[in-house]
């Protein structure tokens, strides 16, 4: 029986991904920052699928938050051998619009405590000659979106090469670019989607079924269905310059402020 660590764990793609590992018999490291719903969560994961689920409570915005989590994931006693960097957030505004500390949070959620944490992982599971770690991003990486799409433009560049300089290590590194994704999240951050088209809108839990299987056919980088894949196929003919303009409207227009480190 292997071990997932996944971060952001109580809601979204990480409490999605929480169930599908449980469900396949995994036990389960949960990190997020609210120990009640964690606690809940690890609760009904074990008395569903009999596994156990280790809980955690960090902020990755904080640095003692961060380490605490690279700890457990340098651990060689109790190895981990999937580690899902979820937790994430973004900010609604325009560039300037938005305080700097927060960008500068957002970007030590983003980049900061991918690049430790994924350190942490991949360093023991290098020892052992096996692993995983998927670091999801956005499709908002392919566009020119400010900073939150900047951060996950970053989380993509830096899986792809670190993906390729642990190759024939046993090791395997992926970037999970999604789009809209159906959770109950947007309700509890009070998010307006009612002007986003039906057809942009992916479930949760087909999105982790499909990243996993690119994840075992050793797939670098996963867009998890034909919709989003044709999107960004047309993001190569459209003109930058023209595609910032219609992503920077769209995210005004469909993104308030939004949370997934939980």
């Amino acid at each position: 029986m292997t071990t997932a660590l996944i971060t952001g764990s109580t809601a979204g793609i990480g409490a999605a991904f929480a169930r599908r590992l449980a469900a396949d018999g995994h036990d389960l490291v949960l990190v997020a920052r609210d120990t009640k719903r964690l606690r809940e969560q690890a609760t009904e994961l074990h008395d569903r699928h009999g596994i156990e689920a280790e809980v955690l409570t960090a902020d990755l915005a904080a640095d003692d938050g961060i380490e605490a989590v690279a700890a457990r994931l340098a651990d060689r006693k109790n190895p981990v051998d999937l580690l899902v960097n979820n937790a994430g957030f973004g900010h609604k505004g325009r560039y300037l619009d938005v305080p700097m500390a927060d960008e500068l949070k957002m970007l030590k959620v983003h980049c900061e405590a991918v690049l430790r944490l994924t350190s942490a992982a991949t360093e023991a599971m290098r020892e052992r000659g096996r692993g995983g770690v998927v670091n999801v991003a956005s499709v908002a990486a392919f566009v020119p979106r400010g900073t939150y799409g900047a951060s996950k433009a970053w989380v993509v560049q830096f899986t792809q090469g670190a993906a390729k300089d642990l190759a024939g290590t046993g090791v395997r590194l992926m970037v999970l670019c999604p789009g809209f994704v159906r959770t109950e999240f947007h309700q509890r951050a009070g998010m307006g989607t009612d002007n986003i088209p039906a057809w942009m809108w992916l479930d949760a839990d087909k999105l982790v079924a499909a990243a996993l299987a690119d994840l075992a056919r050793g797939k670098s980088l996963s867009v998890p269905d034909p919709r989003y894949k044709v999107l960004l196929g047309a993001t190569k003919l459209v003109p930058r310059g023209l595609l910032g303009g219609i992503s920077s409207r769209a995210g005004r227009k469909y993104g308030p402020e939004h949370r997934t480190q939980r």
